[in-house]
């Protein structure tokens, strides 16, 4: 469990792991803090696992602030067996809200497929790659998953029919419900931040256009009204602005229009091929990728100034999808010849390869804090 919540908080780029006193510790009492001063840490935290009767484990810990001498306090809570890897990713939650004011996303969730021969699976798993469930299997293409708020549904496109048709599924349950499947393409759901309706790419006219559906179906709406191929819609946090990328300008580029369609504005000025807009929950980031030089790489865009950053060096970057405190960035790309689920920092800086599925592995969605 130690070695979790250490993993965890090192992915974030906020925390650097300080060498432990040898010296026996536990969360019972407060230890001589001076020889961590010294070492220069800022907090500490103990802790302990004891097995219990009924074989479940009972699950304690403890931080402190070192530099003041202070105790940030302590959980305890009697655990199962299977729910010990959960705890720890919730006493990493724990430090991290404490010492940076913000909450931590170690216990939300991913989703992502993979492709293994001729079959295909939708997964979903923890925040660092780990205890990966199967959502969905077919023979047949699935893509595009989406995280509704909440945590409870997803929206997917799969191609069992033969044709995309967007379907949503409970978690939880795996009971689905088809949402979409109109004349023509059905395609990159994306639901609002109420949760009461969906975004997606529609053939019905004939091109790809953006629509609105209700989150429990019927007659879609139209938003965007071009000749031109309209895809890959997601809402802004304040669920106001669509981002989308279209080729109305003879290239992909990221535009975004009003949450009821309207006038479009470009948002993409640097390259000739950027796609896959994610904007941060806290309205601040924009991540996409940005073809360079035949290299499809991860950018990252200040929406307040335009300014752009490239934050990796790979070349086969796809489906960048934010955390839901807006510090880091999920991605699939190709790690040392190898496919990869890759989280980074918005800086760049801290970049961890997560565990994940065998296989080709593509599509990863970050999922919201759960309700």
């Amino acid at each position: 469990m130690a070695a979790i919540v250490r993993a965890d908080l090192e992915r974030s780029g906020q925390f650097r792991f300080v060498e432990p006193v040898p010296a026996r510790m536990d969360e019972t009492s407060l230890p001589d803090l001076t020889p961590w001063r010294s070492k220069g840490a800022d907090a500490m935290f103990a802790g302990s696992v004891t097995r219990l009767a009924d074989g479940r484990y009972d699950v304690r810990f403890r931080l402190w602030d070192v530099v003041r001498g202070k105790d940030l306090g302590a959980l305890s809570y009697p655990v199962a067996t299977q729910d010990l890897r959960s705890a720890a990713h919730g006493i990493a939650d724990y430090i991290y809200e404490k010492l940076t004011g913000e909450k931590g996303v170690f216990s939300t969730r991913i989703a992502y497929v993979t492709k293994a021969g001729s079959r295909y699976d939708l997964w979903v798993a923890d925040a660092d790659g780990e205890n990966a469930r199967a959502a969905l299997t077919s023979a047949e293409p699935i893509i595009s998953p989406s995280w509704a708020p909440g945590g409870s549904h997803l929206a997917y496109v799969s191609f069992e029919s033969r044709k995309p048709v967007i379907y949503t599924q409970e978690v939880a349950t795996k009971k689905r419900r088809l949402l979409a499947n109109f004349r023509g393409s059905n395609s990159a759901p994306s639901w609002s931040p109420d949760g009461q309706q969906l975004v997606a790419t529609l053939s019905i006219s004939g091109n790809a256009q953006i629509y609105a559906m209700a989150s429990g179906g019927g007659e879609p709406r139209r938003l965007s009204q071009s000749s031109s191929i309209d895809t890959e819609p997601v809402f802004s946090a304040d669920g106001r602005t669509i981002f989308f990328v279209s080729d109305r300008g003879g290239s992909p580029q990221i535009y975004k229009m009003g949450a009821q369609g309207g006038s479009p504005q470009r948002v993409t000025f640097t390259g000739n091929y950027n796609i896959s807009p994610s904007p941060s929950p806290d309205g601040r980031w924009l991540a996409f990728v940005s073809r360079v030089g035949g290299a499809f790489r991860l950018h990252v865009m200040d929406l307040a100034n335009g300014n752009v950053t490239a934050v990796t060096d790979t070349s086969a970057d796809e489906s960048p999808s934010f955390a839901p405190n807006s510090r880091m960035i999920i991605y699939a790309t190709r790690d040392k010849g190898q496919e990869a689920l890759m989280t980074t920092t918005v800086d760049g800086r801290i970049k961890t390869r997560l565990a994940g599925a065998r296989g080709d592995i593509r599509e990863p969605e970050w999922g919201p804090f759960t309700r």
